[in-house]
């Protein structure tokens, strides 16, 4: 069982990284910034940790642990769900107009940030640093790049 303090740790991670990736997006004047994004890990950090915490909960006594946990996978559903969740928030960013759409970074980071929450909470705090770094640095190395594209001149 996570004790207080691990949680409240985790949460702060959560938080941090959310607002370091927000931060990207602020910059630059986009939907969904620093309070969406640390509000996004924070959220799926609890959810984690709800999903990890809830065999202990259940079981009425040590002994009964392993079984609780070898007859009910469901908890893992919890951290399922983030994702599902996550896809109805990323899909109210997205506006597609006449001549484009707009929102799909955005919304794919707002997915990605609920990854890096439900890691944290899960504990898997340096794997979530290292790719909440690479991410926030590609979007920002890569803005404007065009790859391609038709300019719309």
């Amino acid at each position: 069982m996570l004790t207080l303090e691990q949680m409240l740790i985790r949460l702060g991670v959560a938080l941090v990284l959310g607002f370091i990736m927000g931060f990207e997006r602020e910059m630059i004047g986009k939907e969904a910034g620093v309070r969406t994004c640390m509000t996004v890990a924070s959220g799926a950090a609890i959810f984690a940790m709800i999903s990890i915490s809830l065999p202990y909960i259940v079981a009425v006594s040590p002994e009964n642990l392993p079984e609780v946990i070898a007859r009910n996978s469901g908890f893992l559903g919890v951290v399922a769900n983030i994702v599902v969740g996550i896809g109805f928030l990323g899909a109210g960013i997205i506006i597609k107009t006449e001549e484009k759409v707009r929102g799909v970074t955005t919304a794919a980071l707002i997915w990605f940030v609920a990854a890096i929450g439900a890691l944290v909470g899960l504990g898997l705090t340096d794997f979530a640093i290292i790719a909440s770094v690479v991410i926030t640095l590609l979007l920002y190395l890569l803005r404007g790049a065009n790859f391609g594209k038709k300019s719309q001149d």
